[in-house]
């Protein structure tokens, strides 16, 4: 499926199995505009249907991941609206940026090519996955503009930073390199820039290679784990261990056992099952 021109702020190519999210305002370091999250809504929504992607990479074009918010478009001439409209301008952001992007129903992999700034830090931490160029720049920059952390950025910062290197980013308005990030786990990896492709492709390649709806349970289950008690997490891990067995079509468990216990052929701990 063709998915050329579709989209104003945003390019969508799906290639072996990968579908390639480009946020699309180079000339405004791919800022996310009031246009940019009603159009990511529907990539989103879009490419799940898409049996040709896999695997969702989200960057960006140019020179930035993105900027975070548009200043001027997301905030000046929204605040010059009614109520109405900021709170859907609002909700629109917060439905791409962690609603649906942090429990999508396929593996989705941020490729941090460059500027990471204020509320890009939303979208990337609900994407599973994240790699940076060792180039990029990452800043909490509201403070310096007179405002805190907007949408669900500190949420993101707590959930994958540490307390003291999280509220030095975020009261200072320091900036940070893409290997500081890998350091701080707010990313897995930091490469070089002219290596950042190819080292997306090969963790894409190894999500590629997984059960999907194991790979889908596997995911969800872990990021539900951390907002329940163990005795919830018990019956709903459970629950997910079941679900998943009874939706895959091509019975992983059953597979994996086989060639385990009876071939002969695997070492579940260091090889997958032969799908």
């Amino acid at each position: 499926m063709s998915y050329e021109g579709r989209w104003k702020t945003v390019k969508v190519t799906v290639e072996g199995g990968i579908a390639w999210v480009v946020l699309n305002r180079p000339e405004k370091r791919n800022a996310m505009s009031p246009t940019l999250n009603k159009e990511m809504i529907d990539v989103l929504e879009t490419i799940e249907l898409d049996p040709d992607a896999q695997v969702l990479v989200l960057t960006g074009e140019g020179t930035a991941w993105t900027a975070g918010m548009d200043l001027k478009e997301y905030f000046r001439e929204v605040d010059a609206g009614p109520d109405v409209l900021q709170e859907r301008i609002r909700r629109d952001a917060s439905r791409w940026q962690w609603q649906l992007l942090r429990m999508y129903s396929k593996p989705t992999i941020a490729m941090v090519n460059g500027w990471c700034f204020g509320g890009g830090f939303s979208p990337l931490v609900a994407c599973d996955l994240a790699i940076a160029a060792d180039e990029a720049v990452f800043g909490l920059s509201e403070i310096n503009w007179g405002i805190p952390p907007g949408n669900l950025v500190s949420k993101a910062m707590a959930d994958t930073v540490g307390h003291r290197e999280a509220l030095h980013y975020i009261m200072t308005g320091d900036t940070f390199t893409g290997q500081q990030a890998a350091k701080m786990g707010l990313v897995n990896k930091s490469v070089p820039l002219a290596q950042l492709r190819e080292e997306t492709l090969a963790l894409a390649a190894k999500l590629l290679d997984k059960n999907p709806v194991v790979l889908r349970n596997a995911k969800h289950g872990f990021k539900r784990s951390r907002e329940l008690t163990w005795e919830q997490n018990e019956d709903y891990l459970y629950a997910k261990l079941d679900q998943a067995s009874h939706r895959d079509p091509e019975g992983g468990r059953e597979k994996g056992l086989k060639q385990f216990l009876d071939d002969k052929a695997i070492k579940p701990g260091l090889e997958a099952y032969k799908r």
